[in-house]
């Protein structure tokens, strides 16, 4: 995605979270991006695919900068440390698309839902491969519940009471090994 196209549907995706995504026009997200309402479509053909590009491109990043990390590791303890530090850098700092991936699912056409359900599909199975270096004797359906509840637990950041930021990635990283671990 040019970085043009990624800058309005950034900030389209935090209208879409402050305010519902019927609750936005193609005015607002041009005003929003610096540009008029009807230059969004010359990068979009409306706010639909503006948000399909938006969940699919944040997907794709997740799954991407995931690998790279746990890649970079030599050794299955550091390769989970360092997808926790990701995901908690993702959550803390990204919670908007959160937001938006709960309330606008259902407004994706067919072929984003796929996309972007592929690419975390891969993202779950990243964690889960790793986890179960570190666990060898629990089964893969194990390994996937036990990822996607730490999930849940992370991607629960912009609902949470606030605390310090440091504080609460600490908080989040343990309370995320202790999920994966047990």
């Amino acid at each position: 995605m040019s970085s043009r196209r990624r800058d309005i549907a950034t900030r389209a995706v935090e209208l879409f979270a402050d305010r519902g995504f019927h609750g936005v026009s193609v005015g607002d997200v041009g005003a929003a991006s610096g540009i008029s309402g009807p230059a969004i479509y010359k990068h979009f053909s409306g706010k639909e695919e503006v948000l399909a590009h938006a969940l699919v491109d944040i997907s794709t990043e997740l799954l991407e900068t995931g690998r790279e990390r746990a890649a970079a590791e030599t050794v299955p303890d550091a390769a989970l440390d360092a997808l926790i530090a990701w995901h908690i850098d993702f959550a803390v700092t990204h919670p908007a698309y959160i937001v938006v991936q709960e309330r606008e699912w259902s407004r994706l056409d067919a072929d984003a839902r796929a996309s972007v359900r592929r690419l975390q599909l891969a993202y779950v199975d990243l964690w889960v491969d790793v986890l179960l270096e570190l666990k060898p004797q629990i089964d893969r359906s194990e390994a996937r519940a036990a990822v996607q509840a730490t999930f849940g637990l992370l991607n629960s950041t912009p609902h949470s009471a606030r605390i310090s930021e440091e504080r609460l990635r600490s908080r989040l990283a343990r309370m995320a090994r202790a999920a994966l671990l047990d």
